[in-house]
């Protein structure tokens, strides 16, 4: 299975997200799963990248331009997809993976969960997005997505495609049945 993992390019996040990343990581190669992921040579997006990579398994970055031209591509990408912008990332990322997982991120993490599921709620896929609640991270976007689905503002069954895990075993559980 490819496995599109979302998550933050920055490095100034708790540990506990590298760990999980890592063990993440690990779990994919082990289990035979490749790893889609933005390409970049920094915070969660190494760690996964690098732990995929050092544990025999397949990494396909997805890189756009602006990333390869300031020279942050990860060390780690065996298969590298070159696109022209985020946009492209997203679409490509898509296109590649068989179920997709968002670790802690921000903005951009956000924009690909959501247009994910968003293309997935319309009928574009039926892919799912596991979002990863490691140490609480995701609880807020938990709370939101409870209060829209309160207010009406949810298509019915919409957590069929954009899942939250609160634990590692959820998350695996989550991506086997994706």
């Amino acid at each position: 299975m490819n496995i599109a993992v979302f998550c933050s390019a920055n490095d100034d996040i708790a540990q506990e997200h590298f760990d999980f990343a890592r063990r993440l990581g690990l779990w994919m190669a082990a289990s035979g799963h490749a790893l889609v992921f933005g390409g970049c040579n920094t915070g969660l997006m190494e760690c996964i990248g690098s732990t995929v990579a050092g544990a025999g398994g397949t990494v396909i970055g997805v890189v756009p331009s602006i990333v390869e031209r300031g020279r942050r591509v990860s060390d780690s990408v065996t298969v590298e997809i070159r696109c022209d912008s985020l946009s492209d990332r997203k679409d490509l990322m898509t296109a590649k993976c068989d179920v997709a997982v968002a670790l802690p991120g921000g903005i951009g993490t956000l924009d690909e969960v959501f247009t994910m599921a968003a293309a997935a709620s319309i009928g574009y896929h039926r892919k799912r997005v596991v979002v990863a609640n490691i140490g609480g991270f995701w609880d807020s976007l938990a709370a939101m997505l409870a209060d829209l689905q309160a207010k009406g503002a949810l298509r019915p069954h919409w957590d069929d495609t954009l899942c939250i895990a609160n634990t590692f075993e959820e998350l695996t559980q989550m991506i086997e049945n994706g």
